[in-house]
């Protein structure tokens, strides 16, 4: 049975339950596209540049580098700046420059903002979208309209909004000028649109996954026609894919729609799928070692590891959400967001600990030089030991009154996105934390 014939299948399905709109996905291959995936020239240092969604690696680990592990609302603070808007999306740093999407709500704006790395000045913002902000149902209490992390490949910085009933993807050069704009299809949204853009050497790839009708579409950074474009499944989901070479092949990740599926990110053609986790997840999937780690969700719950041909190593029956995970070496490490930190044995599922930490979570932990650094919904950071041996803090820092993003870390600075105050008097800023001199 092919790929398009399943999909037809699920929409009849779909449309016989009246489950809602349903908008069948018309695939594009590369064979039709006539576009080529092109390798790209190195980036500039990792320890520079925090470029996409979870780091330089997109698995949350920061190049190890010299970074503060105690600050306060006064204390190692460099430089604060207000942030206009709401937005969840993660800072990124490029260069001198520090990159985030946000939301203007009564306004009905969704921008792009650049801040400079070394005062917090604002350099230049670009409007991306004015008008056409889906309903207040359409878009979950605890989320926002820019849930999504900009992504950069150093020449060009890449975002997809949902607006008008569908998402489409923008990409803007590095001094806020427009470079090409795509629809990538509609979108019938239960929650909101919350993926990231990844970067796959010439490709930027999207995931939207979606009740009304899923689907993954690569992008041509340089021209913005789609190369690929494949179905998923017509249901509710929101995790960013993963690159990661497994078994000595790049794979593309995703979990969600009841099932772990590895895609080839040059074509979008399925290496395998393996039916586990539950309808809806939110974290990113985390590998190493040839194996891979996914958890979630909604309305079940469960932690997997995977074979790098997805052959079921281990599973039990817990999850973690919103946050992804993280994996350093034999240990793999999370928090979940009841706020639960553990550590398990990759290998075997073990669990080698496990501490409360009170508050919940919502932002993925980042590791540098051996620390995990963790940040709750009231605006406190936890710092504490990578050990399998147990829990060892090594601090808890308070900034702000919440703090929905990941940190993004370079050259020894820390770059977070928080809230503060509440409600309607509730406003975000963007924070730099660190010493004043750069090694």
């Amino acid at each position: 049975m092919t790929r398009f014939t399943i999909h037809s299948l699920i929409v009849g399905i779909l449309l016989t339950a009246g489950c809602g709109r349903v908008t069948p996905v018309d695939e594009i291959d590369v064979a039709s596209s006539g576009i080529k995936l092109k390798e790209l020239a190195a980036r500039a240092d990792s320890t520079a540049n925090w470029p996409v969604w979870r780091g330089p690696n997109g698995n949350g680990i920061a190049p190890d580098q010299t970074l503060p592990t105690t600050w306060s609302e006064t204390d190692g603070i460099l430089w604060r700046t207000d942030v206009p808007g709401r937005g969840h999306g993660s800072p990124i740093v490029v260069g001198d420059q520090i990159l985030l999407a946000t939301a203007l709500s009564k306004e009905q704006k969704q921008l792009v903002l650049a801040y400079d790395r070394n005062t917090g000045d604002e350099r230049w913002r670009y409007v991306v979208h004015e008008n056409g902000f889906p309903s207040s149902r359409e878009v979950h209490q605890k989320g926002s309209n820019a849930n999504g992390t900009v992504a950069s490949d150093g020449q060009r910085a890449y975002i997809a909004f949902f607006n008008s009933g569908k998402v489409t993807a923008t990409a803007v050069d590095l001094e806020g000028n427009e470079v090409w704009r795509t629809e990538l299809g509609a979108f019938n949204s239960k929650f909101g649109f919350a993926p990231s853009p990844i970067l796959y050497k010439s490709f930027v790839i999207f995931a939207v996954d979606n009740r009304g009708g899923g689907y993954i579409a690569a992008v041509d950074s340089e021209s913005g026609d789609i190369a690929w474009r494949i179905a998923r499944p017509a249901e509710n989901s929101h995790s960013t894919p993963a690159i990661a070479n497994l078994n000595g092949k790049d794979q593309m990740l995703i979990s969600g729609c009841h099932k772990v599926v590895s895609y080839d990110p040059a074509t979008g053609d399925e290496n395998w799928s393996t039916n586990c986790t539950t309808e809806t997840t939110c974290g990113t999937i985390v590998a190493g070692n040839d194996k891979l780690f996914a958890s979630g969700g909604w309305p079940d719950k469960q932690t997997i590891c995977l074979t790098g041909t997805g052959d079921k190593v281990w599973d039990n029956q817990t999850k973690v959400y919103e946050p992804s995970m993280l994996l350093d070496g034999e240990n793999l490490f999370a928090v979940s967001d009841d706020g639960i930190a553990w550590c398990r044995a990759a290998d075997s599922g073990d669990m080698r600990w496990k501490k409360r930490l009170g508050g919940t979570f919502s932002s993925s932990p980042m590791l540098c030089n051996g620390n995990l650094y963790a940040s709750n919904l009231s605006g406190e950071t936890f710092v504490f030991k990578a050990s399998a041996d147990g829990y060892e803090q090594v601090a808890v820092n308070r900034l702000g009154s919440d703090c929905y993003a990941s940190p993004a870390v370079s050259l020894g600075r820390i770059f977070v996105r928080i809230g503060i105050g509440a409600g309607s008097d509730r406003r975000e800023q963007l924070v730099c934390i660190g010493t004043h001199d750069e090694k």
